[in-house]
């Protein structure tokens, strides 16, 4: 298994995605505690850094681009400094940034995280402040997506959409976006973050065991109960070929044509971070369902690429090497 995987890994690259959905600018404003301020009992902190990282929908597009494929990242951003800015560092990380459309009546959506940094400890979040609307995007905006797609789906291998329940995948976009999909027979996957309904029909779904309990109303524990758990959200969807409940340490569970298959997580000591392990699961399983790489050797090609994740911390990208050398040590 481990040299089959490990051959499979360079099927990952020279593919071409479409990335849509919720793309948010991720703001780090760092501080030194010195004193009590004489306002409220809060500390003030001393600015000692700022540093900004694309975020939301972006991070899958990122993955994408680090396993040695090309993202055409689409979504929305405002007519203000962050979307400006938000482009610029998309572009140095090699996403093609054509498909963000500005909207005058929205902002661009800014996650600021407030943090203190003490000693040699890493930074601790004090307060976070979001700038962001999530009305669904409005008809014009609609159909300038849906030309950009047009005008581009003949030319892609698959289309990946990342929901951030910012407004933009709304249920008439996607039903839309599946019928172009399906006309021209390319693959369509999504990472629900727990809004299924909206994903009726499309080819691949995944989500992850707190989302899927959830959505179904009953607790998953044992292989069994995942085993109804992923055949229920492909049967009631009407998923066409792949439901993937993720579960942690415990790898993932998978419906596909009628049978299910439980794929082991990579043994890792030390998690310092599950933050971007989806967005990472999701980008390596549709490159590899996009170059025809069976569905249940997808999905442990992504569980190898989620655990290189979760031992870093923030949203770090695995590359091609790396997720070869964890499929050789078995990690």
């Amino acid at each position: 298994m481990s040299n089959k995987l490990q051959s499979l890994v360079a099927g990952l690259a020279n593919k071409t995605v479409l990335v849509i959905g919720d793309v948010m600018l991720d703001e780090y404003i760092i501080g030194k505690p010195t004193r009590i301020s004489r306002e409220a009992p809060v500390p003030v902190l001393e600015l000692e850094s700022r540093q900004y990282i694309a975020g939301g929908s972006t991070n899958p597009s990122a993955n994408i681009v680090s396993l040695g494929s090309q993202a055409i990242q689409v979504g929305v951003i405002g007519a203000d400094e962050p979307g400006q800015r938000l482009k610029r560092i998309l572009r140095g990380q090699g996403i093609d940034t054509s498909g963000l459309f500005c909207c005058t009546d929205r902002p661009t959506t800014v996650k600021t995280r407030i943090l203190a940094q003490m000693g040699l400890r890493f930074p601790q979040q004090v307060t976070r402040i979001d700038t962001l609307t999530r009305s669904p995007i409005d008809g014009d905006t609609e159909a300038a997506i849906l030309g950009f797609i047009s005008d581009r789906i003949d030319k892609v291998d698959a289309v990946l959409l990342s929901h951030y329940h910012g407004g933009l995948l709304t249920p008439s976009l996607v039903t839309k976006l599946r019928q172009h999909c399906q006309r021209s027979k390319v693959l369509l996957t999504a990472d629900a973050q727990g809004e299924f309904e909206t994903f009726r029909g499309i080819d691949v779904i995944k989500c992850n065991a707190e989302d899927a309990q959830r959505y179904l109303n009953r607790e998953l524990a044992t292989d069994d109960d995942f085993s109804w758990g992923a055949q229920q959200l492909s049967n009631v969807l009407g998923i066409v070929k792949v439901a993937i409940i993720t579960r942690g340490s415990q790898g993932a569970t998978l419906a596909h044509d009628g049978s299910i298959q439980h794929c082991p997580a990579p043994k890792v000591s030390d998690v310092f971070d599950t933050v971007g392990a989806g967005d990472t699961a999701i980008a390596t399983t549709t490159l590899a369902l996009a170059d025809g790489i069976s569905a249940t050797d997808a999905v442990m090609l992504a569980n190898h690429a989620s655990g290189i994740v979760v031992r870093h911390l923030g949203n770090y990208r695995p590359s091609p090497e790396e997720l070869r050398r964890s499929i050789v040590d078995g990690l």
